[in-house]
């Protein structure tokens, strides 16, 4: 069974982050969106929300294309959280060139952690490689229209959750 986990902070889970679920899809057999306890980057949105938005979101995308999708939080090395669900890839979206950098010094470190898993990179659709939670969040604090960026039910937390809802 080819197992793929595609981690991330999902604070808020973003159209991007979509768009790279569904491509991810037909890649493996089991899809763990890895949820990441990173206390160090202060998200807006708790474990249980990010957990429940994404729940919410991949629910959908299942029963639209079927496959199966498993919503993990992990707060240990990204090698251990691949071993922990079985995962023989790693899934990475990337953006920009900035992104491939940073993920490229990750994937060495992995690699020397763990060879046997691989890291699959896809590339942003063009329409969503601006995306970034950190920017949706910050255009939300400051009145600006995220419908572009995330999905109504993750707006609507978004705003509500900055007391503009």
């Amino acid at each position: 069974m080819r197992i793929g986990l595609y981690p991330g902070t999902f604070d808020p889970v973003t159209l991007g982050h979509i768009d790279i679920i569904q491509r991810a899809m037909p890649l493996v057999d089991r899809l763990v969106i890895g949820v990441a306890i990173n206390r160090d980057k202060g998200p807006l949105f708790n474990l249980e929300e990010r957990v429940e938005m994404l729940e919410a979101e991949c629910a959908e995308i299942t029963a639209r294309c079927g496959g199966e999708i498993v919503v993990h939080p992990f707060e240990n090395l990204l090698i251990h959280c691949a071993r922990d669900v079985n995962a023989n890839v790693i899934i990475r979206g990337l953006r920009a060139v900035a992104d491939f950098e940073y993920e490229f010094q990750m994937v060495g470190m992995n690699r020397a952690l763990d060879a046997s898993v691989e890291t699959v990179f896809l590339m942003a659709d063009a329409r969503r490689q601006a995306i970034a939670s950190k920017l949706v969040k910050e255009i939300a604090r400051l009145d600006g229209e995220v419908s572009r960026f995330v999905t109504p039910a993750v707006q609507a937390r978004l705003m509500a959750k900055l007391g503009k809802g």
